[in-house]
């Protein structure tokens, strides 16, 4: 089968998974034809994914994120009004859509949570199957903890979910832990979508903490805590435009700019990860048996509800800011437990055989099969 995908591009989650993901295909004789990415002004589509998707990509302004002046809250009203000003810049991104679509002529559109693509399906209806997947898909399973919520808080991320998989065949809703697939809800639940990379590392516990900030503002507050902290060592990857690619504002601190293979090493080798709250991070912490602690985006709902579920699948810890001391006195007191997320991880090639559409025997395969009986 040909796939094209249309990945979202706000932080490394989604690309990640879309690299994953597409290496499960080609795995089994599948074509990955094209990828679409969501842009964004205040990011640029990381090397890593360039190199690693191995299919050509297309860059097409797509709804994001409004953030304070910080670039450390996100912005709600700010979003959904500055969004709704580019209605006609959305509507050229929505052609670029369809003349990729018309061009490779794919069997399967699979979406990794960009809104233009679900109104793209619903908008173009093109004669082809539509998936969506995303962790944000299990918030419909009964399991799912919904935190908190301020104003519509709730209502706009169920919303936006819905949106990003209008008319979907299939829905498939990432998850820490195994769960049965409810009866009730047009989901099928799925492991994580890792890379052959995290499962094959070396792994060791040198003496450092690695943190991950998906958005740039968070810089002050990891700099306030390295200080406070003077004895414990951290490596933190940002993704900021005019940042060098690495600085060193203090001497047990360091930023770098995001380069994948270089923080899946230092995941291996970190004794915990401190990160906004996204999922994948925390998926490649968790395979790889290491310490977590997340911190939700402010104003991002979304976020909020990932920290729960991760505090209820027993992946890590919360908190409402990048406090090294608090993961340190959380490694010092916990009891050592086991890893039970291997053998979710990695069925993914059984997953994929139920997921995909069974392959019509033709008369001569009929034939030889009854033969071989």
């Amino acid at each position: 089968m040909k796939f094209i995908f249309i990945v979202q591009g706000e932080g490394r989650g989604h690309m990640t998974q879309a690299i994953s993901f597409s290496n499960l295909l080609r795995n089994e004789g599948h074509e990955l034809a094209a990828v679409i990415v969501g842009k964004s002004k205040r990011r640029k589509i990381p090397e890593f994914f360039s190199k690693q998707i191995l299919a050509p990509i297309h860059s097409v302004e797509s709804p994001n994120f409004v953030t304070d002046k910080e670039e450390k809250q996100v912005l709600i009203g700010k979003t959904i009004f500055q969004n709704l000003q580019k209605v006609s810049l959305f509507l050229k991104s929505l052609k670029q859509i369809h003349q990729v679509v018309k061009e490779h002529k794919p069997e399967v559109i699979l979406n990794f949570y960009d809104l233009l693509g679900g109104i793209y399906n619903f908008t173009y209806q093109p004669k082809l199957r539509f998936w969506a997947i995303g962790h944000q898909y299990l918030s419909q399973h009964p399991d799912f903890p919904f935190a908190e919520s301020k104003g519509f808080a709730k209502e706009c991320f169920q919303l936006n979910t819905w949106l990003t998989a209008l008319g979907a065949e299939k829905k498939l809703a990432l998850s820490f832990r195994r769960l049965a697939n409810p009866i009730h809800a047009d989901i099928t639940v799925v492991p994580p979508l890792l890379r052959s990379e995290v499962k094959s590392f070396s792994i060791s516990n040198e003496d450092f903490f690695l943190a991950y900030m998906v958005n740039s503002g968070y810089a002050k507050e990891v700099i306030s805590f390295a200080k406070k902290y003077p004895s414990l060592k951290i490596k933190a990857y940002w993704d900021k435009k005019d940042a060098a690619e690495t600085e060193q504002p203090l001497p047990n601190l360091t930023l770098h700019q995001v380069n994948d293979q270089s923080f899946l090493n230092d995941m291996a080798s970190c004794k915990g990860l401190v990160c906004t709250a996204g999922f994948e991070s925390i998926c490649e912490a968790m395979y790889l048996g290491k310490p977590v602690m997340v911190i939700p985006v402010k104003g991002q709902y979304e976020q909020a509800c990932n920290a729960l579920d991760t505090l209820k699948s027993g992946v890590g810890i919360t908190s409402n800011n990048f406090d090294f001391g608090l993961l340190e006195e959380e490694i010092k007191n916990a009891n050592e437990r086991p890893n039970y997320s291997h053998n979710w991880c990695n069925s993914w090639p059984s997953v994929l055989m139920e997921i995909l559409p069974k392959k019509e025997m033709t008369e001569p395969d009929m034939l030889l099969a009854q033969s071989l009986s």
